[in-house]
């Protein structure tokens, strides 16, 4: 904030000293319903200006108000001209915001004087990839003051990045100017940069550069006055060496956020990190930034590491980086910071990571055994790869996953289809070999087999999920002698069969796995030691988390298993047994009757708790919880479980029901029959008093058994 005040100053200072300019006179802002009087012909500008971004177009940014003009009206494919009334010159300047294509004549802004095109502007793209923010530039036209002209907007290109973006024509004694690749000098001797960030801004490209090499990439949103939160970049790595940072475009009114980027051994805000008020509590989330899907999780020597895709730098999605924790106990997490990081091969989408027990990589240099990465370079999704396709490539650690280094030989498997991503490994102790599972596009999954995690066969594929694959074996009901193969996607729906080695035997399904609302990419943890032979698995929890410096969570690890059903084969999941760890104060209820408007109410002290009820239903209508004013309800006639808006089918023969909740700030997960219904619910609870109500309606509820318990936090 000192620094801030100190640029500010400075700046009071500077504007001080010199005359005072007229003020800007606006030619168009384009904030109406319509053109007014400016004269349309073609379609491309559509029946008035566009308010933002139009269908199938990627995300406009860095236009001001609420509306400009885009071309992008019914895509590339239209063109027309947008024509202001005669202005006279009366500045030296005409500045504008401006976008969309780099196609001169054909997707421009011109100055006429006369019937003459006397300047001319585009916009920066003309390849695939790019971006739809608009940024200042104009014309110096001192020269031409005093004459009358015209503002004509032209669209006659129908190609890619056919289309042109404009705002805010003002004509000004200032020029309004972006500089190119401006930089700052850092000498690191602390562990942190610091960046502000404000949420909506025009998104910035920064780079590090160390002896002239990038080293880091990523956008940002950077804040020019008061940020909504700040955002770090470990340098770490980088102690007693020069770096360079530069922003790929500097706007001083727009982005001189990038002035008060500070290093620190610390970052603003962390000594709340935690306490935040939407801060789950027995779920992990990362200090800072966007999280999705759960990546890379494996087990090795007493740590459960868990990896996920990760924004450090900002509250929605992108840049994508691998997060990394570990955990000794999967409910309490340290955050070891990021692992991954992108590169000239792309940013880092989803993976897994498995133990090379075998050495099989070549990787092992000291007395620990190598963890290997495998991962998607996601190609043009930032500059540094732009036009690369989609490859799989690896990483290896030799100190339990401190550090990683990228294989020099990546990508170890070439494009194949489409946006194939997502890759599975485990080894196939049948066949001794390594296999992959991987999203190859258009629902379908491809097989492939390895000796040493760097050279891949393909084998096989299949017609039936969408991104994200998961495959392993499950004993049914306990019996190893009786195991079957499960193969899933992003959206946890599963299918059973066989598997042996190169090709998957589907038996059943499509099952549904889940029945929530922001369950979705879950993994399984490799490596897990036979003596314990759980499957034990964390999905991303699609929770948004407004207000705050970091967005979404993961759901709270369940132990899955698959049991034989009156339905067929079934995937089952319940919480780990480690929430004992977290369990404080508890309340028990036995063999109790509930009536009909006589709540059993629990008045909780806290909002976290974990819940286990075996309820008798026989005689009522409706049961269930009312916890800070959300239903969990159980309805005898229909035979549905039901909370908010999503309902699961559950039959109860014997006439009782076995249900677990686990409540936390922003979200109920449910488990009914041991997990044969499994219901994660995003809910907001922040706010609201802490409580919880037993129900009944249309008759009496026996209360075989309720147990509620307080929780700690995962974080003290």
């Amino acid at each position: 904030m000192v620094r801030c005040i100190f640029l500010a100053v400075m700046l009071l200072a500077v504007s001080s000293s010199t005359p005072a300019a007229e003020p800007d006179i606006v030619i168009a802002d384009f904030e109406g319903s319509d053109y007014g009087d400016w004269q349309v012909t073609g379609r491309a500008f559509g029946p008035g200006p566009a308010r933002g971004t139009l269908p199938n177009q990627m995300q406009v940014s860095g236009y001001e108000g609420k509306g400009l003009v885009n071309s992008y009206y019914d895509g590339d494919g239209t063109t027309g001209t947008l024509t202001s009334p005669p202005f006279k010159i009366e500045r030296r300047y005409i500045n504008f915001l401006i976008g969309g294509g780099m196609h001169p004549g054909e997707t421009c802004i011109n100055l006429l004087v006369g019937e003459k095109t006397v300047r001319t502007a585009t916009g920066p793209n003309d390849r695939p990839g790019g971006s739809e923010a608009l940024d200042w530039s104009g014309w110096e036209v001192s020269d031409l003051v005093g004459q009358m002209a015209r503002i004509q907007i032209v669209d006659r290109h129908t190609g890619g990045w056919g289309h042109i973006n404009v705002d805010q024509i003002v004509q000004s004694d200032r020029k309004r100017e972006v500089l190119a690749d401006k930089t700052r000098e850092f000498v690191f001797q602390s562990r942190y940069l610091n960046f502000p960030v404000r949420n909506g801004t025009q998104k910035r490209l920064i780079h590090l550069l160390i002896d002239g090499n990038v080293v880091r990439e990523f956008d940002i949103e950077l804040a020019s006055g008061e940020a909504d939160f700040w955002v770090f970049l470990d340098v770490s790595a980088f102690q007693g060496k020069k770096g360079v940072l530069r922003i790929d475009k500097y706007d001083p009114l727009r982005t001189s956020g990038f002035d008060a980027v500070f290093q620190a051994d610390t970052f603003p805000g962390e000594k709340d990190v935690y306490r935040e008020r939407r801060r789950p509590q027995v779920h992990f989330t990362s200090r800072r930034g966007w999280n999705n899907d759960a990546n890379g999780m494996v087990y090795y020597d007493g740590e459960y590491h868990l990896f996920y895709q990760h924004n450090p730098y900002g509250w929605n999605w992108g840049n994508m980086t691998w997060g990394h924790a570990v955990s000794r106990d999967l409910v309490h997490w340290t955050e070891l910071g990021d692992a991954i990081h992108p590169d000239h091969l792309g940013t880092i989408f989803s993976g897994s990571a498995v133990v090379d027990e075998r050495n099989t990589a070549g990787f092992r240099t000291g007395d620990e055994k190598v963890l290997v990465c495998v991962y998607t370079s996601a190609g043009g999704t930032n500059p540094l790869s732009a036009g690369r396709p989609f490859t799989q490539s690896i990483a290896y650690s030799n100190d339990r996953g401190r550090s990683w280094t990228p294989y020099e030989g990546n990508p170890v498997l070439a494009h194949i289809h489409g946006g194939n991503r997502d890759p599975k490994v485990i080894w196939h102790e049948a066949t001794k070999q390594w296999v992959m599972a991987l999203y190859l596009d258009d629902q379908e999954m491809g097989f492939f087999t390895s000796d040493n995690l760097k050279s891949w066969r393909f084998q096989s594929k299949l017609k039936c999920f969408h991104e994200c694959p998961e495959l392993f074996a499950l004993p049914v009901d306990g019996d190893a002698a009786n195991a079957r193969w499960v193969l899933y996607g992003g959206n946890g729906d599963y299918l059973v069969g066989q598997f042996n080695g190169t090709e998957f035997v589907t038996e059943e399904g499509p099952i549904r796995y889940h029945y929530g609302n922001c369950f979705y990419a879950s993994q399984t943890f490799n490596g897990i030691p036979a003596s314990d032979g759980r499957r034990i698995q964390i999905a991303w929890g699609q929770v948004n988390m407004p207000e705050m410096p970091f967005n979404q969570m993961m759901l709270f690890p369940v132990t899955v298993t698959l049991r034989a059903t009156g339905a067929g084969l079934r995937m089952c999941a319940e919480p780990v047994r480690e929430i004992a760890r977290l369990h404080r104060d508890r309340k028990q209820w036995r063999d109790s009757a509930l009536e009909p408007g006589q709540d059993l109410r629990v008045d909780p002290r806290t909002e976290l708790l974990h819940i286990q009820a075996q309820l008798g239903v026989r005689d009522c209508q409706t049961c269930g919880f009312i916890i800070s004013g959300v239903s969990v309800a159980y309805d005898t006639q229909k035979r549905e479980l039901t909370c908010q808006d999503k309902t699961a089918p559950w039959e109860a023969p014997d006439g009782t029901i076995d249900i677990e909740l686990i409540v936390d700030r922003t979200s109920i997960e449910i488990f009914g029959d041991h997990g044969r219904i499994y219901m994660p619910m995003g809910v907001q609870l922040v706010d609201k008093p802490a409580s919880l109500d037993l129900f009944t309606t249309g008759g009496n509820t026996r209360i075989e058994s309720l147990v509620v318990y307080e929780l700690e936090s995962i974080w003290h």
